[in-house]
């Protein structure tokens, strides 16, 4: 029996829709990468009272008590989240909490995971599988979209992302991506995308991306990335003020392209950009070439993609006298 569990899942960036019409009879469909920071970290344990301290607290306790009511679980509990994703900043902080506490709620209890059914339960997954599909296992997923099943997308394609490249995030601290009810009536107020730029996007992926991963080919892949996230971000504009919500963001995002990153964009509605390097020595000198440019409230790092998905460790029950 375990009295502790401590629960490590990724940030990823969603890369971009496939088919925002769902006319074919799946709607949404993603393409994202698992990152290797930042992470949200939830440890749980057995308590004499439920006790949730941390960031993300009150959203973290409810996750909790919805769980504990559906699978009836009784006691107490004491979680702690020890440090949590950036919140809408288009990181997937939601998915990966709500499904950080269910995990580690299941596996102090010794009930089996059952990650697509708590991700509908908790509400998350609605539009992209990424995130469920990041806690599972990484690489750079696509998700084939959802249909009128309520279930989550089925992952229909997992590629390792070379170990040596490198992305850099571009944070913009003063600022948040559309979330809830603004970001519903965002999608209610944008008119229908074209299917040929669903067709175009899904060449690029199939075409570009995915043979690029194969074969180590970072411009490709970058040259992908970038015509995904121009035409999408061209659709979102009227929504999110621009191709990005942060005027910031984007240009250090274009600085960091003529530096000689490739693959710029923003993940999901931002305000978090990125970019792609062929190596950490390399990521180091494109992030130098344009520091002296980057605002008050801009936080730019480096970091790996991730190639496996969420990290679960627990400590047993130590009895005295046995």
């Amino acid at each position: 029996m375990s009295n502790s569990v401590t629960i490590r899942v990724p940030s990823r960036l969603h890369l971009g829709f496939l088919d925002l019409n769902g006319d074919t009879g799946r709607r949404f469909g993603s393409v994202g990468l698992p990152l290797s920071e930042p992470e949200t970290v939830v440890t749980l344990s057995r308590s004499s009272e439920t006790i949730v301290e941390g960031p993300e607290s009150r959203r973290a306790g409810e996750h909790l008590s919805t769980l504990c009511s559906h699978l009836g679980v009784r006691g107490q509990h004491r979680l702690v989240v020890e440090q949590s994703i950036p919140s809408h900043a288009g990181l997937g902080s939601g998915t990966q909490i709500a499904l950080a506490v269910a995990s580690a709620l299941r596996t102090l209890h010794q009930l089996p995971l059952d990650i697509g059914g708590d991700a509908t339960l908790l509400d998350r997954g609605g539009r992209s599988g990424i995130g469920i599909a990041s806690f599972e296992s990484g690489g750079v997923i696509v998700d084939a979209g959802k249909d009128d099943s309520g279930r989550p997308p089925p992952v229909v394609a997992r590629l390792p992302f070379p170990e040596e490249w490198r992305v850099i995030l571009i944070l913009d601290h003063g600022g948040h991506g559309l979330h809830g009810d603004a970001e519903i009536a965002a999608f209610r107020s944008l008119p229908p995308f074209p299917a040929s730029g669903s067709g175009e996007i899904c060449r690029r992926v199939l075409m570009g991306m995915m043979p690029a991963l194969v074969e180590h080919d970072l411009p490709a892949f970058g040259a992908a990335v970038a015509a995904i996230q121009m035409l999408i971000g061209t659709h979102f504009a009227p929504a999110q003020g621009g191709v990005f919500t942060s005027k910031r963001v984007e240009r250090v995002a274009h600085a960091l392209n003529e530096a000689g990153a490739v693959g710029i964009g923003q993940s999901s509605w931002g305000p978090t950009g990125f970019a792609f390097a062929p190596s950490q020595d390399a990521a180091v000198r494109f992030v130098s070439a344009v520091q002296q440019t980057v605002e008050h409230g801009i936080e730019i790092r480096i970091v790996k993609g991730r190639n496996s998905g969420a990290k679960i460790s627990s400590t047993k029950l130590d009895l005295v006298g046995s």
